[in-house]
């Protein structure tokens, strides 16, 4: 069994729906971050960075004792070893979705946290600033971003070439999110793509399941996220 500990977050659901993917049985166990207990490493089977996602899995494949693993991107390739699916076999394919899978880890997510940060939060953090430089810098950047995904996909039906990979999972519930706050109809290569990981049962699966625990956020009927701050979380919120 896997535990998942978690709070809302678009990185802990490319965990849950690698979960849902590959068939693997797991836990939720809700971290209270407006609380910060994710700083307590006991509340987090002793991962140490204070950050979530974090699992933990009791069945190791090594049959050794069990396995803490965090950081999302280390969770997917974790998963997916375990798993035996969502990583190509082959070396150069297999490259490919590791390299994307770090561009978002890198790029995407970073970038578009900082975007929606200073669009959301920062206003109500310190309303006497003006923080339209900010919003302006990361939202270009965001955008940036936007552009190399489209061509990508122009170019091959999944990120990582002709295969649903980790590379997938990892950026989807960032651009599902965006395209809820803001939009992304000028990106029709996205948007295709975006649609048929979507209609995946694992996805559907997935957010069903995130949809069953009071969290922060909400779901309209396209699956599409809606997000409501919690009230004195952005001071503890240490999620990536």
């Amino acid at each position: 069994m896997i535990d998942l500990f978690f709070a809302t977050s678009t990185n802990v659901y490319k965990i849950i729906i690698a979960l849902e993917e590959l068939g693997l049985s797991y836990r939720l166990q809700l971290i209270d971050i407006s609380k910060g207990e994710q700083l307590d490493p006991a509340n987090l089977a002793g991962s140490p960075t204070q950050k979530l996602p974090v699992i933990r899995d009791d069945e190791p494949a090594d049959g050794g004792d069990p396995r803490v693993v965090f950081e999302s991107g280390a969770i997917l390739l974790y998963l997916a070893e375990k798993g035996g699916a969502l990583l190509p076999d082959e070396p150069r394919a297999r490259l490919d979705a590791i390299q994307w899978l770090f561009w978002q880890v890198g790029g995407l997510g970073p970038i578009s946290g900082q975007a929606f940060h200073f669009h959301a939060f920062a206003p109500r953090i310190a309303p006497d600033r003006d923080h339209d430089y900010a919003h302006s810098r990361y939202h270009n950047m965001m955008s940036a971003l936007w552009r190399v995904m489209d061509r990508k996909l122009g170019e091959t039906p999944w990120l990582a070439g002709a295969g649903y990979s980790v590379a997938d999972i990892a950026c989807y519930p960032w651009i599902v999110y965006y395209d809820a706050q803001e939009g992304i109809g000028a990106y029709p290569n996205i948007l295709r793509w975006r649609d048929a990981v979507a209609a995946r049962p694992g996805v559907i699966r997935a957010y069903d399941r995130i949809g069953q625990v009071k969290t922060g956020y909400a779901f309209n009927d396209e699956k599409k996220v809606a997000f409501y701050p919690w009230e004195g979380v952005v001071q503890n919120m240490i999620v990536t």
